[in-house]
């Protein structure tokens, strides 16, 4: 697994304080003044050229969850060795670019407001939404929550409180993927037209940045472009965090378990002081959610995922859970049997029931365009 960083550069002013502190030390103001003219000449002209010839893993960055490669940043095709990769397997990601709508939908909702798990359940109650009407007609209700309720890891009762975590997530999921739906339809009216206006250019630029297609390849751009199955959604955040049980999803909205080393998130309890990552924290579920689709859509490590889902496609068949979590081995250290333990979430629960359920309303806008 590589492990990629950031260069933090708010240490600069700390480092710049010790050297002036060293040089008080050793000659006073002549050290001072020596010391700062070889701090600057370091700076300014060696670290340049030095930077060049390090791996890029320390150079970029990456978001993982344990071994999970989330996305990747390169700065140049080259091997550990020095020697230049094959063009086709170059993939330089711009961390704005892939994550801007999800920063966007964090700064909206920074001071969103987490409900108790009885007022909760009141809502669900008063709305007339739960699990077993959603398995018979298909319907959800768009109740939006932004956060877990703390209560949730009190519950005794395994199956209420997986049903309540299911209803919490189910929502936003497809909420994801009606606009993954929408985005879809009008690429696929973007293709079919020989002539695109300016603002179908800006777009289409717009969507190559989010779904880092640096070739501008609109066939690259409509395999990314697509749906996660709402099963296996549900199975990996049920999986990620006890069924909404973990101190990640509780104190950071992070249903996915991301890893960042860009220093904002929660520092894991048992993890070695060295690696210096966190998990990456969401002001609001909704944005984990985005976050994990955009992964899961992007890194190269999910390219077979992406391959066997557009096969799915292809043949005109469902977006099988079972069938596409076969593909996600490397999604965690533990391999083929992380993806028994997803298959197994998926069946035990029947969570298939739930891939072809609608959000109310917004779906009624998705049928009239399809």
């Amino acid at each position: 697994m590589k492990n990629i960083r950031f260069i933090n550069f708010n240490s600069k002013k700390k480092t710049i304080e010790t050297i002036y502190l060293f040089g008080d030390r050793v000659t006073g103001t002549i050290g001072r003044t020596f010391l700062s003219c070889i701090f600057v000449m370091l700076f300014f002209y060696v670290a340049p050229i030095f930077i060049n010839f390090l791996h890029e893993d320390i150079l970029t960055g990456e978001f993982k969850n344990d071994s999970r490669k989330i996305m990747v940043y390169k700065l140049d095709g080259k091997n550990v060795d020095g020697k230049e990769k094959k063009i086709e397997d170059i993939e330089i990601f711009n961390e704005k670019d892939l994550l801007s709508d999800i920063l966007t939908l964090n700064d909206i909702e920074n001071d969103s407001i987490r409900l108790n798990a009885s007022t909760i359940k009141q809502l669900f109650k008063d709305t007339n939404y739960n699990l077993n009407d959603v398995r018979t007609n298909k319907l959800v209700k768009p109740v939006a929550l932004t956060w877990l309720p703390y209560e949730i890891k009190k519950i005794e009762n395994t199956k209420k409180r997986k049903e309540l975590f299911l209803q919490i997530v189910l929502p936003l999921v497809l909420e994801e993927n009606n606009k993954i739906k929408l985005d879809r339809i009008k690429l696929f009216s973007i293709i079919k037209k020989s002539n695109n206006t300016e603002v179908e250019k800006k777009w289409l630029n717009k969507k190559y940045k989010q779904y880092g297609v640096n070739s501008k390849d609109l066939s690259v751009l409509k395999i990314r472009m697509d749906e996660i199955p709402t099963s296996l959604a549900l199975a990996q955040a049920a999986k990620e965090t006890g069924w909404g049980t973990s101190r990640f999803a509780l104190e950071g909205n992070a249903l996915f378990g991301q890893w960042t080393w860009s220093g904002e998130g929660l520092k894991p309890k048992d993890s070695d002081l060295s690696e210096g990552h966190k998990v990456m924290k969401f002001n609001i579920l909704q944005a984990s959610v985005r976050a994990y689709q955009r992964n899961l859509n992007t890194h190269k490590s999910y390219k077979k995922f992406r391959q066997a889902r557009a096969e799915l496609r292809s043949q005109g068949k469902k977006l099988d859970s079972i069938i596409l979590s076969q593909y996600l081995d490397k999604y965690a250290e533990t391999g083929i049997k992380y993806v028994e333990i997803l298959q197994k979430i998926i069946d035990q629960n029947n969570l298939k029931d739930f891939d072809d359920a609608k959000l109310l309303p917004s779906s009624k806008k998705l049928e009239s365009l399809i």
